[in-house]
């Protein structure tokens, strides 16, 4: 058990004999099951432990809290890192229900792309986009499930830029691909929970180096934003065995667009001295 995760229950501890009958059974299924609480509506949570749906609100106000949403993405920062895959599994049941499962998963990706427009940081954006214009080099690095997310990016900003490289976890060791990377350079880091141990050392390294770093990760107290001189954010939220990785996703397509535009008539040669290598190699099944 963290720090954080400790100073929550020192806190549930504190006010205990002050709650209500109806508040210490909420405060005691979510000490024993912070796991699963993370993961519930207040609505849930009342039935669970068998108390209304304000009394879980009243609770979250008697913490501290603006509400129990706040509370609950407090327990979900604190447990997401911390979860085994098989303990995600087990977390899964409301998805057991094979007929609903597509609506839920989708649901659940909307609400994290909406989510994610609520919280971007546009200025800190537009930042991101000058660095990657004033990079000698570009290195991007993904490990794990952030592989595809990194690859997406590189292949698009190879397009646009004419020295980036994606860093891979294959023969080549990790920082022997970083090895000449300086003050002049940016990278990129994609990081989304679990976190990757390689990733954030790497980047430690790059930082170090001097290089300006980028995190792409799920929020402002992941361990990456610590590393990074600015940080993207985009939910990832995903109650199942798997992380969402759609607003990850959207966010670097609207990183590339947005560079992309800056150079359009760039873009627009290459592209046009792609499409005849494209035809002439027969690249593609028939013609737009």
């Amino acid at each position: 058990m963290n720090d954080e995760h400790k100073d929550l229950i020192r806190t549930i501890q504190k006010i205990y004999p002050r709650l209500s009958k109806g508040q210490k059974l909420i405060a005691e299924f979510i000490s024993n099951n912070y796991d699963k609480a993370a993961f519930m509506t207040a609505s849930k949570l009342g039935i669970k432990v068998g108390v209304s749906e304000s009394t879980v609100v009243r609770f979250a106000n008697t913490l501290g809290y603006d509400g129990y949403p706040k509370l609950q993405r407090e327990l979900q920062e604190l447990i997401k890192t911390k979860l085994t895959t098989v303990q995600r599994l087990e977390m899964s049941k409301d998805y057991s229900n094979e007929s609903a499962v597509l609506k839920k998963v989708l649901k659940a990706d909307m609400d994290n792309i909406r989510a994610t427009i609520e919280e971007i940081d546009a200025e800190v954006f537009q930042k991101v986009v000058n660095s990657i214009f004033d990079a000698k080099r570009i290195y991007i690095l993904g490990l794990r499930s952030s592989t595809t997310l990194a690859e997406y990016l590189g292949f698009y900003l190879n397009l646009i830029h004419d020295n980036v490289k994606v860093v891979t976890s294959g023969v080549s060791d990790i920082f022997e691909q970083m090895i000449r990377v300086g003050k002049e350079d940016l990278v990129i880091g994609i990081s989304f929970p679990r976190y990757s141990t390689n990733t954030l050392n790497a980047l430690k390294y790059t930082k170090d180096q001097g290089a300006l770093v980028v995190g792409i990760t799920d929020s402002q107290v992941s361990p990456i934003a610590s590393i990074a001189d600015y940080t993207l954010t985009a939910r990832s939220h995903m109650a199942t065995f798997v992380d969402s990785l759609v607003a990850p996703l959207s966010l670097i397509n609207a990183l590339v667009v947005a560079v992309g535009m800056r150079e359009k008539d760039e873009i627009t040669s290459t592209f046009d001295a792609l499409e005849k290598i494209w035809e002439k190699h027969n690249i593609y099944n028939g013609k737009k």
